[in-house]
């Protein structure tokens, strides 16, 4: 225990170090914009050389759930970090708020996937005036569903020359439910019995919420399929010869979870329509314990994109590495407060690709 306690300082202390360094050599500026199509204003931070000419830029895009400019997560700051390390290296990085956090306007229940694609695209708008921007060379780098982010923007605007994936999707929306949900599953302690009950439950409700995402009756259908199987699942528990039944399907939530705008549009989501209609080089990579989006979304990436097709796809696996792109041990959530930063050695791919495809 003192060994580990001892590696995680050291990685904090070394994080912070690099930061002062990267800090010496870039220039951070607050902005706020306004959306050219809609009501929201943009609170957003934009870091960039001290160096004076044209550089190209990357907007990046958040994961589920509202998250602040730096993308905090599990006490770690991913935005902030990518956007220092890269603006170290030359380019112009902006990160925004999320709809309702920080300096950023807006309802985040009642906002879709389409809809943060929609606002990418108002930042690369805002960044196409921004001083020393290449205009020509404006890329999005998503984190897991600012994947799908990122797709959808890519293949309605002329605008984004390159896209950063990292561990985003990349397949079908219920597909992804499906995987995540037994993935996490299947990684957490109930026992066995009941792994196998909730991914009965899960399956059923998924599929349903597919089938009847753009109707009225939705909530309807969910608590009818769940009453359906509680009646089989009670006998066949009873069949078990246990004394208490511990397991508990949160049908409540769920069905006020599924009746919303997010998911009737991301279960329904077609990925292999929307990137399809993606040109541009890709990189995607994804950790190879990521319990949230599976490392086979890699694929989907090369198969599915028009990208793939003509060669300009890159990807990378990491092993033992989390959702957070963290250097994993157990690679459960449980522990990403204590793993540290995005290792130098991941920054490094990514700044080794953009170099290459960019700036050539």
């Amino acid at each position: 225990m003192v060994y580990t306690l001892m590696k995680y300082t050291l990685v904090a202390i070394f994080a912070c170090l690099i930061s002062s360094i990267w800090a010496k050599e870039i220039k951070s500026e607050e902005v706020i914009f306004n959306a050219q199509h809609d009501t929201i204003s943009f609170g957003a931070t934009i870091t960039s050389p001290v160096s004076k000419g044209k550089f190209p830029a990357l907007v990046l895009v958040s994961g589920t759930g509202p998250q602040n400019r730096d993308g905090e997560m599990g006490g770690q700051k991913l935005f902030r970090d990518i956007a220092e390390y890269l603006s170290a290296k030359g380019y112009i990085v902006l990160r925004m708020d999320d709809r309702g956090v920080g300096k950023t306007s807006g309802n985040y229940m009642q906002a879709t996937t389409a809809d943060f694609a929609k606002d990418a695209l108002e930042a690369v708008k805002y960044l196409k005036s921004y001083p020393q921007v290449d205009k020509a060379r404006i890329g999005l780098l998503g984190h897991s569903e600012g994947g799908a982010a990122i797709s959808i923007a890519a293949s309605r605007s002329k605008d984004i020359s390159f896209l950063v994936s990292l561990a985003g999707l990349a397949m079908n929306g219920l597909e992804s439910l499906f995987l995540q949900n037994e993935s996490l599953v299947n990684n957490s302690r109930l026992n066995t019995i009941d792994q196998k009950r909730s991914n009965e439950i899960n399956r059923l409700m998924f599929a349903v919420a597919y089938q009847y995402a753009q109707s009225d009756s939705l909530e309807n259908k969910l608590n009818q399929t769940y009453n359906y199987w509680k009646e089989k699942d009670n006998i066949y528990f009873g069949t078990l010869g246990i004394e208490h039944d511990h397991f508990r399907f949160p049908i409540w939530s769920y069905v006020q979870q599924a009746t919303g705008p997010w998911y009737r549009y991301f279960v329904r989501y077609n990925s292999q329509m929307i990137l399809d209609q993606v040109t541009v080089p890709i990189l995607a990579i994804n950790g190879e314990n990521d319990l949230f989006v599976s490392s086979q979304n890699l694929a989907y990436w090369k198969k599915y994109s028009r990208s793939g097709q003509k060669g300009l796809v890159t990807t990378v696996l990491l092993p033992k590495v989390n959702h957070l792109l963290q250097q994993c041990e157990t690679c459960t959530t449980s522990e990403y407060a204590k793993l540290g930063p995005i290792p130098m050695s991941t920054l490094n791919i990514i700044g080794d690709w953009l170099d290459r495809i960019v700036k050539k």
